[in-house]
């Protein structure tokens, strides 16, 4: 029995019918040789299983709320219930296989389960199959994601995976009195470190605003920006869309530009974003703001396969600014502050405190923000999400066939219907966009539209880089 962290809870918290927390994993292969029949599939699954712990484990609830919930090792596990099987509409392409990722992310996942699927998805052209994880947040962050597929993928067609070091052992659901026994327990333990944390926050919180003060970069405030179309109470119908970007490209731009891969991921959703909105005469004067998640774990970490540990770091998508170039070199000077504020607040501060939501308030706030339709009331804590993690640099196979594309999208929350996530994947950088279909059935022309700014950017690589040969 293990409790979950304040942070994990808080993403089955924020779950409303129409605040669905669950992310996706897409993941496109070869067509196998020969074809996989579902027995085949459960047996590739079951002999990773040992490697994905989180996969056989299901939440049991506190009761009244008394602390956040406990997983434990599924008594009643099937492995056949998370395994699905459909089919891509002819003719197979991109967008087929889109509409359907956008129907699977547009149902809760089985809180009486393990929280995740696993949907095969066949009739990609060229025989082609995808396999879409949906796991819900609750279960795993991005960093701890990429840990899963690592395990639960090899790098030779005909590897095996490592044999387990003991068999696995279900857990009897516990008792009310035990229950209740360990989470006053563990609320002794959260008081005993309450005095220490506050005292870090304090001083965080101070050397930040000193900061603040001597920056020349303005930070975008929470909830002062803009309300965009896509800023509304979430309603429960999504729409997916998926591209890839050479991730050569996106390095020459950053090398170019002395940024990082992750200014340049920013500065192509901007552009984008820009793009898409004078599209539809919907630019706001002032500039757009994301909320991008970043890895709280300590560098010295172990690799983890469960589990929360982020931070988010609030910049400003210059949407404002005309000029490509212009937009990159202003909005790296804001995440680059925004970055230095945050680790002197503390990384990890944040998802600490989160130890301590209470649990039935906060899910009765939640459930009325959500029946009462507040979001659409007040401007949006930030505009949207944008995610950049680094996903593996070798080519990874799975059943015998190799992964030709990777994709990955987080969850939407109340007022910021918008996820724009990127992975990289040896030499792609692949992006996953989600929205509510009601609120921005644009999201297609969205993607598209970052194609078209990372060329823009590229040329004005190439001509500074042209000129500076010149000189």
């Amino acid at each position: 029995m293990q409790r979950l962290s304040g942070q994990d809870a808080y993403f089955l918290y924020r779950e409303t019918p129409g605040a669905l927390m669950h992310t996706l994993k897409v993941a496109v292969c070869e067509a196998p040789a020969p074809a996989l029949g579902r027995e085949q599939i459960l047996k590739a699954i079951e002999r990773h299983l040992h490697l994905l712990p989180p996969l056989r484990r299901r939440l049991v609830r506190v009761p009244f709320g008394f602390h956040h919930p406990v997983w434990i090792e599924d008594p009643d596990f099937d492995l056949a219930f998370h395994v699905r099987r459909l089919g891509v509409p002819a003719p197979g392409g991109p967008a087929e296989l889109d509409e359907v990722v956008s129907e699977i992310a547009s149902t809760a996942l089985d809180r009486a389960r393990p929280l995740w699927e696993l949907w095969l998805l066949e009739g990609l052209a060229g025989g082609r199959i995808a396999y879409v994880l949906k796991l819900h947040h609750a279960v795993a962050d991005g960093v701890a994601t990429a840990g899963l597929i690592s395990n639960s993928s090899t790098r030779d067609a005909l590897a095996d995976p490592r044999p387990p070091e003991r068999p696995w052992a279900p857990e009897p659901v516990p008792s009310v009195a035990r229950l209740l026994a360990d989470a006053f327990r563990d609320h002794l333990r959260q008081l005993g470190r309450l005095p220490g944390l506050l005292r870090r926050s304090l001083r965080g919180v101070a050397a930040a605003r000193r900061r603040a003060r001597a920056a020349h970069a303005e930070l975008p405030r929470m909830w002062a920006g803009p309300k965009l179309r896509f800023n509304r109470a979430l309603r429960p119908r999504r729409i997916y869309a998926s591209t890839v970007l050479p991730l050569d490209s996106v390095r020459r731009v950053k090398d170019a530009f002395g940024a990082t891969v992750n200014d340049v991921v920013l500065a192509l959703c901007a552009g984008a974003l820009r793009r898409t909105l004078v599209a539809h005469g919907e630019l706001p004067a002032e500039p757009i703001s994301a909320s991008v998640p970043v890895g709280a774990d300590a560098a010295s970490a172990p690799l983890r396969l469960a589990g929360n540990r982020v931070a988010y770091l609030l910049t400003a998508l210059r949407t404002d600014l005309p000029s490509a170039a212009e937009r990159l070199r202003a909005m790296r000077e804001v995440t680059d502050e925004a970055k230095l504020q945050l680790e002197l607040q503390g990384r990890g501060v944040m998802a600490e405190w989160m130890d301590y939501l209470p649990p039935l308030p906060y899910i009765a706030f939640r459930r009325i923000h959500a029946r009462l339709r507040l979001a659409d009331a007040y401007p949006p804590a930030s505009n949207l999400v944008v995610s950049n993690v680094p996903g593996p640099r070798e080519p990874l196979f799975w059943g015998g066939s190799r992964l030709l594309e990777l994709y990955s999208v987080g969850p939407l929350s109340e007022g910021m219907g918008l996820n724009l996530t990127l992975w990289s994947y040896c030499d792609r950088l692949s992006v996953g966009a989600l929205a509510c279909r009601e609120h921005f059935p644009e999201l297609r022309e969205l993607v598209d539209a970052l194609h078209v700014e990372l060329s823009e950017l590229e040329a004005v690589a190439a001509s500074d880089s042209a000129a500076a040969s010149r000189a």
